[in-house]
């Protein structure tokens, strides 16, 4: 037993303010995950396409989401890093303007604790198309009521949009994608409104994140998508795909030929924050002081 009233004093506020944690589940303290951004930065380094870059701006990117997206700080430590390497490892950035893909906060019923679920954006999948030495055309668009659009499949498919204009165009009919290819080939896919909420509603982020935010860029993303799975697929691009909404707990370079592995559970809503940023990491590095943070994905024209 401790002699010294101070010790005795301590030791039993510090029982008395500190709430007990189950075992089950793996939060981690904000400050934590900051430290090991800082500790991940060599690994991202040998991760990042040569074209990248530097790791300094997918480190700086994934502070600001630790900070900015409630819970991101409290997920684990293994899938927090499987999703940030396989974002470095495609050349995707985490959040940001670009909305190449986003790290979403995943309640996981099983261990009752938060993962990270790594979600490829619009902007991402269009970028991996582009690096295979096939790819010679992308399109994709809304269709709304009041445009003039016809398509027919078949041995002679045929896709024709003549978009309305002013206030003639009216609420969203269907979305489509269509692919050139450098062989003169080429295909395309198209969407009623019916065939993307069906997807959406399978998906574990329906009601948050990008479906939130970018609900179009959202459904032309599903166009995309369905499109690929008719296209000859880059090496990077056909990771994405395997990776794409999953939970990713090795970081390891092996890991990133594993697909990301679908968990039982829910994402966490994100409420609007007045003032922006959350409050939830305070520790930010030294190295990383005074860096300015990334913008939130939605700022830029064509959302996720």
């Amino acid at each position: 037993m401790t002699s010294n009233l101070a010790d005795r004093v301590a030791a039993r506020t510090t029982q008395t303010r500190t709430p007990a944690i189950p075992a089950t589940r793996t939060a981690q303290p904000a400050g934590t995950l900051v430290q090991f951004v800082q500790q991940m930065r060599p690994e991202i380094e040998r991760a990042l396409p040569a074209h990248m870059g530097g790791a300094d701006r997918i480190a700086r990117i994934a502070l600001t989401e630790l900070r900015r997206v409630e819970h991101l700080a409290e997920c684990s430590r293994e899938s927090f890093a499987g999703a940030l390497m396989t974002c470095s490892a495609l050349g995707l950035e985490p959040g940001g303007v670009s909305g190449e893909a986003y790290l979403l906060p995943f309640w996981n019923k099983k261990i009752r604790g938060y993962e990270v679920q790594l979600v490829i954006g619009y902007q991402g999948m269009i970028r991996l198309y582009w690096q295979h030495p096939l790819a010679a055309g992308l399109d994709t668009h809304t269709v709304h009521e009041g445009d003039d659009f016809e398509y027919e499949y078949g041995l002679a498919p045929k896709l024709r949009h003549i978009p309305a204009r002013g206030s003639a165009k009216g609420p969203a009919t269907h979305y489509y994608a269509v692919a050139r290819l450098a062989n003169g080939g080429n295909a395309f896919v198209v969407l009623d409104v019916d065939d993307v909420e069906a997807i959406r509603k399978r998906s574990k982020a329906k009601d948050f994140g990008p479906w939130s935010t970018d609900y179009d860029a959202m459904a032309r993303k599903t166009a995309v998508r369905q499109l690929f799975k008719m296209l000859p697929k880059s090496a990077e691009l056909a990771r994405a795909v395997a990776h794409d909404g999953t939970v990713r707990r090795d970081a390891s370079p092996e890991g990133l030929d594993v697909p990301g592995e679908y968990i039982e559970g829910e994402i966490v809503e994100q409420p609007s924050i007045q003032g922006g940023e959350q409050p939830s990491v305070e520790d930010v590095p030294s190295q990383f002081a005074g860096w300015p943070e990334a913008a939130e994905p939605g700022a830029a024209a064509g959302g996720a």
